[in-house]
C-alpha cells in the first residue's frame, strides 16, 4: 500500500502483495510513531482533527479473499465467509475510514497506523478497527483450498530448530490458539532479537537470536507492535467457527492447521522478513562504521608547531 499525497482524494486497497504483510519502514517498526510525532491529547487518547475543510486522502478499502467465497467447503462454509468477511471484515474497514478521516493519521499506510495507534498499549480508539483490518486479510491470504499438509525448505527447517519438530510447533500453536481467552488469535512470528533502547545494540546477536515463535494475542492486538514479523494467524474469534463448528474452537483449529494453511504464503513471508532483517543489520552497521570514523577524526591530536624564531 502506497502513500498518498494529502490533496489526492484516492481509494487504497488493503494491498494483496506478500510485502503487505512486513514492516515497510527500513529500520521496522520500532522506530514508527511516537506519541510526541502526532497531534493527540493524552488525557483523551484521539487524534486531533486538522483546522480547515477535511478531505479524505486514502480510502482503504475491503479486497475480497483470493478464491471464492466457496472456495474452503466444507472445511469453512460459504455462509460463514458471507458474515466473516461480507459483515464484520467489512464493518473494521468502514469504520476505520470514519475514524480517521480528516486526522494526523490519514495517509498513513495501514501498518504504519496500526503501530501509531497501538500507543505502546495506551490505544487509540482507530487501533481496533486498523488491527482487525490488517488481521482479517492477512487470515484470508493464510489459507488456500487444498491447503494443510507441511511445509519444506527453509521454513520447515527452523521450525524444527526452533521447536523441536513440526509435530511440536503444531502442539504449541494449537494450544495458544484453544487458550486465548475469549476473542483473539494465536500467530506464528519471525522475532529478530534487538534490545528496545534507544543508541543500544545487542552485544551478543548472532542468527539464532533470529527465531520462530507462537505467540497468542486478545482481541485486535497482532505482532506487529512489538516488532515481530507474522508469518501465519488463525482467527479465535466465535464468529469465526461458530457457524460450522458451534463451540468446538478445537475442532476448527486441527482443520485449519491440517487442510486450509497455505505454507506457501508462509514461507514467502518469512523469506521477506528475513531479507528487511538483513537489510536493517547493513544499515546499522554503515551507521556505526559512520559513527566510528567521526568519532575517529574527532580524536586524532593536531600538531603543533611553534614559532620557529631563528629567523
Amino acid at each position: 500500500m502506497k502513500l498518498l499525497s494529502p490533496s489526492t482524494s484516492t481509494t487504497c486497497y488493503l494491498s494483496s502483495s506478500p510485502s503487505a504483510f512486513l514492516p515497510r519502514h527500513s529500520h521496522g517498526f520500532q522506530n514508527l510513531g511516537s506519541a510526541g510525532t502526532f497531534k493527540f491529547s493524552k488525557k483523551q487518547r484521539r487524534c486531533v482533527r486538522k483546522a480547515g475543510p477535511t478531505e479524505i486522502s486514502a480510502k482503504f478499502e475491503l479486497k475480497p479473499p483470493p478464491y471464492p467465497m466457496n472456495a474452503l467447503e466444507p472445511i469453512m462454509s460459504q455462509e460463514t465467509f458471507n458474515y466473516h468477511w461480507g459483515k464484520h471484515h467489512r464493518a473494521y474497514v468502514d469504520n476505520l475510514n470514519k475514524q480517521i478521516e480528516g486526522t494526523d493519521l490519514d495517509g498513513k499506510s495501514l501498518e504504519e497506523l496500526i503501530v501509531i495507534a497501538y500507543n505502546k498499549g495506551d490505544m487509540l480508539p482507530s487501533f481496533n478497527n486498523a488491527a482487525q483490518a490488517w488481521n482479517h486479510e492477512f487470515f484470508w491470504d493464510s489459507m488456500k483450498p487444498g491447503g494443510g499438509g507441511k511445509p519444506s525448505g527453509d521454513l520447515l527447517k527452523l521450525i524444527e530448530r526452533d521447536f523441536g519438530s513440526f509435530e511440536k510447533f503444531v502442539d504449541e500453536f494449537k494450544t495458544a490458539a484453544a487458550t486465548q481467552f475469549g476473542s483473539g488469535w494465536a500467530w506464528l512470528a519471525y522475532k529478530e532479537n534487538r534490545l528496545d533502547v534507544g543508541n543500544a545494540i545487542n552485544p551478543l546477536a548472532s542468527d539464532e537470536d533470529k527465531k520462530l515463535v507462537v505467540v497468542k494475542t486478545p482481541n485486535a492486538v497482532n505482532p506487529l507492535v512489538w516488532g515481530y514479523y507474522p508469518l501465519l494467524t488463525i482467527d479465535v474469534w466465535e464468529h469465526a467457527y461458530y457457524l460450522d463448528y458451534q463451540n468446538r474452537r478445537p475442532d476448527f483449529i486441527s482443520v485449519f492447521i491440517d487442510k486450509l494453511v497455505s505454507w506457501e504464503a508462509v514461507s514467502s513471508r518469512l523469506e521477506q522478513a528475513k531479507a528487511i532483517v538483513a537489510e536493517k543489520e547493513r544499515e546499522d552497521e554503515r551507521r556505526r562504521t559512520e559513527e566510528e570514523e567521526k568519532s575517529t577524526i574527532r580524536e586524532t591530536p593536531h600538531e603543533i608547531f611553534p614559532d620557529n624564531d631563528s629567523d
